[in-house]
């Protein structure tokens, strides 16, 4: 046995970070909508379930385990408490903690029409009259388990539209930079993402910059006519 390490003094490797690419207002407005308009009925809990995604920030798993007691429409809020790993539910998320998401109108659009869906397949035809998650599967089953059936009604859904193809977990990447590009608070979409606000400042920082840089353009603008002004009284 040696007494020294000969790899200690060998620095570790840095992680190299993906490239985020979330989809654009108008890319996710198209998709949803092309979903919507599927002339198979139990296939448009999906397009539900994308604006959901879209338009809170879940992380698909949690997206799939969300149940209805979790969900408050007075307090206009989801208690995302619950998570789908290997296909099996748990009673917690992927960080360990809960959190309580505000719901936006396009939100509460989708549990709406998820609620008219539960009640549309309890009197349709199949083995599962009723289930307690939010957006079931279009087959028989409680909840979805597999994150393929997503990706069958994803992949066609982004070529039909001529959609650079970007996975579905880029739904939770738009909402936080649409959240960040309109001037919200970064500590309340971290909050909001379950994320950290250095986290969010890390991973977004581009789109942070991006929504406030020509604003900051313009204060500099302004200083400069001010000198300018200042000159030419000279």
């Amino acid at each position: 046995m040696i007494k020294k390490n000969p790899a200690a003094t060998i620095d570790r490797p840095k992680r190299s970070r993906k490239e985020i690419s979330p989809f654009s207002l108008d890319e996710a407005n198209r998709i949803i909508a092309h979903l919507y308009q599927t002339t198979h009925w139990p296939s448009g809990i999906y397009a539900a379930f994308f604006e959901f995604a879209f338009f809170t920030g879940l992380r698909l798993s949690e997206v799939t385990a969300l149940r209805w007691d979790a969900v408050d429409l007075v307090k206009r809020q989801v208690h995302v408490c619950r998570t789908v790993a290997l296909g099996v539910v748990e009673e917690r998320t992927k960080t360990g903690k809960d959190r309580f998401v505000l719901l936006n109108e396009r939100a509460l659009h989708a549990l709406e029409f998820a609620r008219l869906y539960a009640a549309r397949r309890a009197n349709g035809i199949g083995k599962i009259k009723t289930t307690p998650y939010v957006f079931p599967p279009s087959k028989n089953g409680e909840y979805i388990k597999q994150t393929s059936d997503l990706h069958k009604q994803w992949r066609p859904t982004l070529e039909a539209l001529a959609i650079p193809y970007r996975p579905p977990y880029n739904c939770r990447h738009t909402y936080a930079t649409i959240c960040l590009m309109s001037n919200m608070n970064p500590a309340f979409i971290a909050q909001q993402l379950g994320h950290s606000v250095q986290m969010l400042l890390t991973t977004y920082a581009r789109w942070l910059n991006s929504s406030s840089d020509w604003g900051e353009l313009e204060k500099l603008q302004i200083g400069i006519k001010s000198v300018s002004g200042k000159k030419d009284q000279l």
